[in-house]
């Protein structure tokens, strides 16, 4: 007999990045990989509408973009590793995702990571 796998898809606040959200999140995350180029991320700069419609992106991921909303973007298939892409443009880091992901404000999120550390 061969040990059945359970996955569990529902930790909450944690969407999984699975084959469903991979298929969902194609052309957000070949967006974003276009960004590598510096040439892309100023044509995105330029015209954000015009070059998600380039790339087919959704109603979801269009707004989610709009918000600069990085959790958004996971939940509607994004990949952190592609979405690091898309931050950088606006000079987000991990300090403001970490902030968005806890849900406070980033120099809050700063002193929780401080008083973490004196722990």
């Amino acid at each position: 007999m061969t040990p059945t796998r359970q996955v569990q898809d529902d930790i909450p606040g944690t969407p999984l990045f699975d084959g469903r959200s991979a298929r969902r999140g194609y052309a957000l995350n070949r967006m974003c990989y276009s960004f590598n180029d510096e040439a892309n991320r100023a044509a995105f700069v330029a015209d954000e509408d015009g070059y998600c419609a380039r790339y087919g992106l959704n109603a979801e991921q269009r707004e989610a973009i709009r918000a600069r909303n990085v959790l958004q973007l996971i939940a509607a298939g994004g990949n952190a590793y592609y979405l690091a892409k898309f931050a950088g443009i606006f000079k987000l880091d991990m300090q403001d995702i970490g902030a968005q992901q806890t849900g406070v404000t980033k120099d809050a999120f700063r002193e929780k990571l401080a008083a973490a550390g004196r722990s």
